[in-house]
């Protein structure tokens, strides 16, 4: 009566669970412990990977810092534009013996010839160019690392998920085995080997779980959440990975809007401006001033005014001064900083020819990845994970009928779960390489919300 009692838990477990994509023997699939898996995983209300993104770019201190000092260097264009304040002279002299003094106030204003504030203000808006891509290069790279990082967390998330389910259809199993025990139909050993499946499933249940955490910890810390904030993820792989363009099309947009080769040609121009600057400080330049002079002038002697009075030769004198001051470049024609902005500019150029080289292999490289990782997938989907799913339905079935042993079934369990691991890494694979275009090509259009 009691054996044909399991019998039938044993075909209904084994129809039950020829229904579920996921695979376990002992009746329906179990659910895993709510409070454990709902800490990290919430499909209605968790963070997505573009709003883990996103939060990420507003929360980061280095790239605040960096913002900081894109404004700092707008300012600068602003104090570039900014015309040279005129000099004021002011000097005096007095007879140390005598009575005679002279003041002189004089102004002087700096012409800047030859285009030298022209130059110097397109010197400073290159600057600014060239830190507004890199801070658009840094925000490209954290944006892709937050991602790749969520990807990991939601990998981990899912490996405990399996092994949660798995341990729970490991106990109901040992559970069975056990009654049989009971009953006197099978040897205490098998009880014991069972024993000690669960137990090890369950410290790789904990082994799983601290890598889940850990992942976890190491998202919080990249968009800028404290260690206890609350956080759960929401997506799954088959939602996060996105069709791809054509690799040509992805080529030709990543040399075009890619900010780092961008930042790479704003330096080639900004070497091409210090040029001019730097031949404008070597063109003549003039400053012209004009001013006021007062001289109280006179002589040891005496002599009579217009009403014949005798009076010390003694007068005051007032004179408007004026002149040009003209610096000559003659010896001096900034020939050294010319030449070396010209190496400069040499030097900028090798770089964006070395940083097209690159960026044609970084997309070639991922599109390559991507092609492997999605037909790796593709097959574990359609090929693996089903027969290893009937592989273990017939041993557990052979086990039961007393042609197999309980060793044969956990070793096939074994191999379904590293079947199952070996899936999630799959997804992994192929969603980091979609992550690795995306960051290769500047495109997070191509990802979908």
């Amino acid at each position: 009566m009691h054996i044909k009692r399991y019998r039938v838990i044993l075909v209904i477990a084994l129809t039950l669970m020829s229904r579920e994509s996921a695979v376990y023997v002992f009746g329906q699939a179990p659910t895993p412990t709510p409070d454990r898996m709902s800490r990290y995983l919430d499909q209605a209300g968790g963070m997505t990977a573009d709003a883990a993104a996103a939060l990420a770019l507003e929360n980061n201190g280095e790239l605040q810092a960096s913002r900081k000092e894109v404004d700092a260097m707008r300012a600068l264009v602003k104090q570039a534009g900014l015309r040279p304040n005129p000099t004021l002279n002011a000097s005096g002299a007095k007879q140390i013996s005598g009575v005679d003094n002279n003041a002189m106030a004089e102004v002087m204003l700096p012409l800047e010839l030859g285009g030298r504030r022209a130059a110097r203000i397109a010197v400073a808006q290159k600057e600014l160019e060239a830190r507004e891509y890199e801070l658009a290069n840094q925000e490209r790279l954290l944006a892709s690392d937050v991602r790749l990082k969520f990807g990991e967390a939601l990998a981990a998330i899912k490996k405990l998920d399996v092994t949660e389910k798995t341990l729970a259809a490991a106990k109901q199993g040992y559970e069975l085995v056990a009654a049989r025990v009971t009953e006197g139909k099978i040897a205490p050993l098998e009880q014991n080997i069972f024993l000690v499946e669960v137990n090890r499933l369950q410290s790789i249940r904990e082994t799983v779980e601290g890598k889940v955490e850990a992942a976890m910890f190491e998202l919080r810390n990249m968009i800028g959440m404290k260690p206890d904030d609350p956080l759960r993820l929401r997506g799954d792989f088959d939602n996060l990975i996105a069709p791809l363009p054509p690799l040509a099309a992805s080529t030709d947009d990543a040399l075009r809007e890619r900010p780092d080769l961008q930042g790479a040609r704003t330096v080639e121009q900004l070497a091409a401006a210090r040029i001019e600057q730097a031949k404008a400080g070597g063109r003549i330049d003039a400053s012209v001033k004009a001013g006021y002079q007062r001289m109280d002038s006179s002589f040891p002697v005496s002599g009579f005014d217009d009403h014949g009075i005798l009076r010390p030769v003694q007068d005051v004198f007032h004179f408007f001064t004026f002149g040009v001051e003209i610096e000559m470049p003659v010896r001096n024609r900034n020939q050294g900083a010319v030449e070396a902005a010209m190496f400069d500019r040499q030097a900028a150029q090798r770089r964006i020819e070395f940083g097209e080289l690159t960026i044609r292999r970084e997309v070639a490289t991922a599109f390559a990845k991507y092609n492997r990782a999605a037909r790796s997938l593709s097959i574990f989907q359609n090929g693996v994970r089903d027969q290893a799913n009937a592989n273990l339905q017939v041993i557990w079935q052979t086990y039961e009928l007393g042609s197999r042993s309980l060793l044969d079934y956990i070793a096939e369990e074994r191999r379904f779960l590293d079947v199952e691991n070996e899936l999630i890494d799959a997804e992994l694979e192929t969603y980091m390489a979609d992550i690795e275009i995306m960051r290769a090509v500047n495109a997070p259009e191509l990802k979908k919300k």
